[in-house]
């Protein structure tokens, strides 16, 4: 490629040749050359964002008004002009805050969110308008699908977007890719994700970097691209991006910290500071322009890390700060002058540029609707087979129900209360199956819609390809299969008829309501891509269902204000379909259905009347003809909501928006820090030795065989000191992180994956156990989420001092430390500032990065280990933070950390350098000051104008772009790995099992529970209240719930009719058990991961935790349930005493909490959330069933699993509190017909006539148990030994 590279430079201009430019006689050609040529010009661009805050930034008529140039407003871009040519690159430069991806976003036709105001052209060709020209953005986040390989990966990209031609030349287009990013070595790897192990980050971002190459874009954005690559890697790709603009693309890269040699690249340049532009134009007359202005390009010194230098604003000093913003706006002033002086030759660029698009045969969207469909459908069936544990949850959840609920309505007899259970049975499988489908496809929605977003955005997939492809993919797995495997079980162990035609309308009714689930759950994500959004409105959905089908509240008496609703309701028409094809259908008698009546008679006596199935019918409000009209019903629901969700999801745009914004996103802590260095003999300091350390991966199989091992770290040798940084550096895969994580104790087996580690750690000499290694040693992970986005920054270290120093410690003294760490890493001018995430702009991240270590230095470790410190920060901001891990390092701490992209003068400040290869091969290790020196010794001489760290990663990295260059790369690499193994002393065994006194004594316990709680639970309020999402998935969901319940059962009758309302009112009861589960689904997970890694820091325990979630929880469940009562009781229209209020109340808390119990316990033991849910669906179905309403002879072995149930003692209390005393009239003079005539008739009839304080106490017991066995299972997850499997683990590593 380097030859090709620069015969590009000599042969060809910087337009690109004319090979490169598509035209109508080679639109057939399978090449990435064939592209328009597109020159984008930029004048007077300027956006502003509403920085206020309240409801008013969204009112019409105050957008209407503001001047957006107005206090309330924050200048993002301020007048910018540029011009980039078709057949350049250009960079966009600029520290954190400057604007450079929000040109990006406007560049590319991506800016959206409210209180945004853009002003200002952007023209292609000299036309505003993009939608002919085809473009790609890479976007900083990598959207992958993580079951498939990175080739897979490519190729679905390359048959969405290449034109149509043969399967051959694509793939070897995709080879052709691989091969230019570097990725062969990894090309079969799966993605991967942060459960299950995959590609390294720099990996992931170079595949979706060819994604888009697969798109064939004239115009290709890019948002710093290089942003987790190894230096290597980056330049690797840069030159890539190079070539791509040679051959006549338009190539527009933001970029942080670019290597020197990476400056040589760029054809143009656009500076931004604070937004304003101080240069745009040629990269060549760049720096002497800056030198006409006094700013001259010192010797040795990478030009853009110069120009990032040269527009930031300095203030570690008043004195610096003051200079710094003079030279800033002097620069400023400098540009707009240079500017208007260039307005005719730019004009006379745009009047250039103004030719109308090629118009080409092929709309921007390559494939057609059929190819769309046929490869959204390979793929999606590929994701689901590879994702067993989604599979078997709707597997083992169709077979489960069919089970258990069949055995529940086993064999049922033609009695009265058999008539009863089989209207139970029958809704069941109208309703609640469904419902289970409904939840699992809200969960897994919620995840993949993610991708669709994406590739919709880029018009790559079209609506109906991603609605038709994802049944098409999933049509055998799970459409057909799981309502027929629930079908044919529960049908023959309910003892329906064994009529063919009886059964098959049975299926089919349950295949349209399993397709209506779906279809359903695709609709309610299409409007709230969260699951907290969507799950409330799929549960609030399925609960209008519910009462509307007539099985709970009769149809002729819901009452007349709500009764249309029923005609609304898809589980009316499954229900009563269900129900004809029961009681009336497939016989010829026009009473329909005989069952046994036990008087004299038969149906001459009208006592008998109630048991024949067109009184059933009757009495449900369902017509006597009542089966082919509900079903092509339903066929048009299932049709109607995915026309619908292809409807919102056309329309409802998901695009790139800006959050709302803070006065000011300057890292204000850039040179605020308070360091001062110490002699090492002043500390307690830490030596780390690594002796033949080593990490292999073992896969496991679903039958727990050993199935695949990759090798991670070959045998390691090492010594990190403490006073100076020790580095550890090499390409993407070298191993960086995970000898991190190894070193840190944060390697932990799983059910599929064991990590078998060998050699020795020592500390000190010492062999150290767990403990100790978590007590003296921090680890700073790359990603800054463990931060509480609503608290400030004060807020958040107080919180972390108080949870991480020493009991004995008092509050102002635990106080003092946070403010000193405050100064320590000059986080001071920012304290007072929310930390912010993607909805509310926060600290940036910068200061992001220091309040993450700052949090990891509170306990003041020994040893500090950092993942990629400077990974996604400005080349200014980079280099503050290095300063501050050099002042902490100077005062004796051991610092190891992993680096990708050094500035030059970093290499300075490493003590030692441990340089890794490709699969973890060592290859230097020893003084930084040493490193240069050996390799020259090896004959590999760095130059002097060449960066040491870019060199030594250069060294080691092989160029798979070449099959000459890999080998001859690789074989130099192996050398380097061969010459370094035979120059090392063979490592000192020791043989001390056990730590020093020393090191014993800096042993570091958690905070006490009585400590850690209070704590918590303030952090915790102070975080929920500022939240909004966290308080609506709170609340919404039993308040909605109350609702709807008392709008179809207000007001309660007393006719015999209304004995089925009466049951189906206290069993809605049971529908609570869900809402508990969802509200944890919503809130749990996330605050169960930030549990995680504040424990695994040594923090405080699981009963801390525990207590602070139940704490916080109860709150809201008392006050919804109370609000619950006043609707239910006072408003439903029962007994309006005291007792009964608080019974309502109570079950209604009981309930939820018992939900929320069952939630942690589940999502506990499972970390796919999905099959979670599946699950705890699944169970809580069940409880619904054997509630005692629904089925009135349970079996013995299901009676005492009942037991365990809320459900059974909640209905066991609440139906003599509502039935006692009650007295039945007759609807009309025919009489009662046998019905019962008094609330204890209706209790003895149903087996319910128990005591219900007994019932009462019960369901305390089960609120406390449940309750007991979650945070007993969390403690069994989080003990150090882990799960019983984990035995299992070390037994097969042996």
């Amino acid at each position: 490629m380097d030859k090709d590279l620069e015969a590009g430079y000599k042969t060809e201009p910087a337009g690109g040749d004319d090979d490169a430019i598509s035209s109508d006689n080679d639109q057939t050609e399978l090449s990435l050359r064939a592209v328009e040529a597109v020159n984008v010009h930029v004048a007077n661009l300027s956006v502003n964002i509403d920085i206020s805050s309240g409801i008013s930034r969204f009112l019409p008529f105050r957008q209407r008004s503001e001047d957006p140039t107005g206090k309330n407003y924050k200048r993002i871009l301020d007048d910018v002009h540029a011009y980039m040519p078709s057949g350049t690159l250009t960079a966009i430069l600029g520290g954190s805050g400057s604007g450079k991806t929000t040109m990006l976003h406007a560049l590319s036709h991506r800016m959206g969110g409210g209180g945004l105001h853009t002003a200002g052209t952007i023209t292609y060709n000299g036309y505003e308008r993009m939608s002919s020209i085809r473009s790609a953005y890479v976007m900083q986040h990598d959207v992958l699908i993580p079951t498939l390989t990175v080739r897979e990966t490519l190729l679905y990209a390359a048959e969405l977007r290449l034109p149509p031609t043969t399967s051959d030349e694509r793939r070897q287009v995709v080879e052709d890719v691989i091969l230019e990013l570097g990725l062969k070595e990894c090309a079969n790897t799966r993605i991967g994700n942060n459960v299950h192990k995959g590609c390294s980050g720099g990996e992931k971002r170079r595949t979706s970097l060819g994604v888009q190459m697969l798109a064939n874009p004239s115009i290709l954005f890019l948002d710093e691209v290089t942003t987790g690559l190894d230096a290597a890697s980056a330049f690797q790709l840069i030159r890539t991006l190079k070539l791509l603009a040679i051959r006549g693309r338009t190539i527009i890269v933001t970029i942080h910290q670019p290597r020197s040699e990476i400056w040589d690249l760029f054809d143009r340049l656009v500076l931004l500071s604070g937004g304003a532009t101080l240069y745009s134009g040629t990269a060549k007359n760049c720096l002497p322009y800056f030198e006409d202005l006094g700013h001259s390009l010192p010797p040795f010194v990478n030009p853009a890390e110069y120009l990032v230098d040269l527009a930031a604003i300095d203030i570690r000093t008043a004195d610096l700060e003051e200079k710094s913003t003079m030279r800033v706006e002097h620069l400023k002033q400098a540009w707009r002058t240079e500017s208007s002086n260039r307005a005719s030759w730019i004009a006379g660029e745009k009047m250039e540029a103004a030719v109308p698009p090629a118009q080409t045969h092929h709309s921007r969207n390559y494939a057609s609707l059929g190819r769309q469909i046929r490869v959204l459908t390979a793929r999606t069936f590929k994701i689901t087979y590879r994702d067993p544990m989604g599979v078997a949850g709707s597997l083992i959840e169709a077979i489960s129900m069919a089970i258990i609920t069949g055995w529940i309505f086993l064999n049922l007899d033609g009695s009265l209360a058999g008539i009863r259970s089989r209207q139970g049975a029958l809704y069941v499988s109208a309703a609640l199956q469904g419902y289970l489908i409904l939840l699992f496809e809200t969960y897994r929605l919620t995840i993949d819609i993610e991708l669709f977003d994406r590739e919709y955005a880029e018009k790559v997939v079209s609506v109906p390809a991603f609605l038709i492809s994802r049944r098409l993919a999933r049509v055998l797995i799970e459409d057909l299969s799981v309502p027929l495997i629930y079908s044919v079980i529960f049908y023959f162990f309910v003892g329906f008829d064994a009529n063919a035609s009886q059964f098959f309308v049975f299926f089919a009714i349950n295949l349209l309501m399993h397709y209506i689930a779906v279809d359903l759950a695709m609709l309610c994500v299409s409007v709230s891509r969260n699951f907290a959004g969507a799950s409330l409105i799929a549960n609030l959905a399925y609960t209008l269902q519910s009462l509307g089908c007539g099985y709970f509240v009769q149809s002729n008496q819901i009452p007349v204000w709500v009764r249309w609703l029923k005609w609304t309701a898809y589980v009316f028409y499954g229900f009563g379909a269900l129900a004809a094809n029961e009681f009336v259908g497939h016989t010829s008698n026009s009473a329909g259905q005989i069952y046994d009546c036990p008087a004299s008679g038969g149906l001459s006596n009208p006592e008998c009347e109630q048991y024949t199935g067109a009184y059933v019918m009757r009495s449900l409000g369902f017509p006597p003809d009542w089966i082919t009209r509900p079903i092509l019903i339903l066929l048009g629901y299932a049709i109607a909501f995915y026309l619908g969700a292809g409807f919102v999801l056309k329309y409802k745009v998901i695009g790139i928006g800006i959050s709302r914004a803070r006065q000011s996103v300057t890292d204000t802590s850039v040179g605020k820090e308070d360091l001062t260095a110490h002699s090492l003999d002043d500390r307690r300091t830490v030596t780390i030795r690594l002796q033949e350390y080593s990490l292999n991966i073992v896969k496991r199989d679903w039958l727990l065989r050993k199935s695949e091992k990759k090798s991670v770290l070959q045998p390691i040798n090492t010594l990190f000191q403490p006073g100076h940084l020790n580095v550890i550096m090499g390409p993407s895969g070298s191993g960086k992180t995970s000898l991190l994580n190894m070193m840190a104790g944060r390697v932990q087996d799983s059910v599929s994956t064991i990590y078998d580690k060998s050699g020795t750690l020592l500390l000190n000499n010492a062999i150290p156990n767990p403990e100790t290694v978590r007590s003296i040693c921090s680890y700073v992970c790359q990603d800054d989420d463990a931060l509480f986005p609503s608290l400030t920054v004060r807020e958040n270290l107080r919180f972390a001092a108080a949870l991480r120093l020493p009991a004995h410690l008092s509050k102002a003294h635990k106080r003092q430390r946070a403010e000193d760490v405050l100064s320590k890493l000059g986080l001071r001018e920012c304290a007072d500032n929310l930390v912010g995430n993607e909805l509310i702009k926060g600290i940036s991240g910068g200061e992001k990065r220091r309040m993450t270590i700052a949090i990891q230095i509170l306990t003041d470790p020994q040893v500090l280990f950092l993942d990629e410190p400077t990974s996604g920060l400005d080349a200014f901001t980079a280099a503050s933070i290095m300063l501050v891990l050099k002042g902490l390092a100077e005062e004796g701490r051991t610092l190891v950390l992993s680096i990708h992209q050094a500035r030059s003068y970093f290499f300075d400040y490493f003590g030692s350098i441990l340089l890794l290869a490709r699969g973890g091969s060592p290859v230097f290790s020893g003084k930084g000051s040493d490193m240069l020196p050996y390799f020259a010794s090896l004959s590999f001489h760095c130059p002097t104008t060449i960066n040491p760290a870019d060199f030594a990663l250069d060294l080691i990295t092989v160029n798979l772009q070449h099959a000459s260059k890999e080998a001859a790369t690789r074989k130099k690499v192996r050398s380097l790995i061969l010459s370094w193994h035979e120059g090392q002393q063979s490592p000192v065994n020791h043989d001390s099992s056990q730590p020093t006194t020393e090191l014993h004594a800096l042993v570091r316990n958690p905070a006490p529970f009585t400590t850690a709680v209070p704590i918590l639970i303030h952090r915790s309020f102070l975080s929920l209240r500022r939240s909004s999402p966290a308080l609506v998935a709170r609340t919404t969901q039993v308040l909605g719930f109350a609702i709807l319940l008392t709008l179809f059962f207000a007001p309660l009758q007393s006719n015999t009719y209304s004995i089925q309302t009466r049951l189906g009112f206290i069993q809605e009861f049971a529908a609570l058990y869900f809402v508990g589960m969802l509200q944890n689904v919503a809130v749990y997970p996330t605050e169960q991961a930030v549990f995680y890694r504040e424990q695994t820091d040594n923090a405080y325990g699981v009963s801390a935790f525990f207590i602070t979630y139940t704490v916080l929880e109860i709150p809201f469940e008392i006050l919804t349930s109370l609000i619950f009562a006043v609707l239910t009781v006072l408003a439903a229209g029962l007994p309006r005493t005291v007792p009964l209020f608080f019974i309502v109340a109570f079950n209604c808390f009981a309930i939820v909490n018992c939900g929320e119990s069952v939630g942690i316990m589940f999502n506990t033991l499972f970390s796919h959330t999905g099959f979670a849910v599946n699950l705890t669906s699944v169970i809580l179905s069940l409880a619904n069933v054997m509630g005692g309403v629904m089925s009135l002879h349970i079996p013995a072995f299901l009676q005492a699993w009942n037991h365990l149930s809320p459900v059974k003692w909640s209905l066991g209390n609440l139906a003599p509190w509502t039935f006692r005393g009650v007295r039945f009239t007759c609807p009309d003079e025919r009489g009662c017909n046998g019905q019962p005539r008094t609330g204890e008739e209706v209790l003895r009839l149903y087996n319910l006539d128990t005591d219900p304080v007994t019932n009462v106490a019960a369901l305390a017991v089960c609120v406390v148990v449940y309750r007991l066995v979650a945070w007993g299972i969390l403690a069994v997850r989080r003990k150090r030994g882990g799960w019983p499997w984990k035995g299992l683990a070390r037994h097969q590593r042996k």
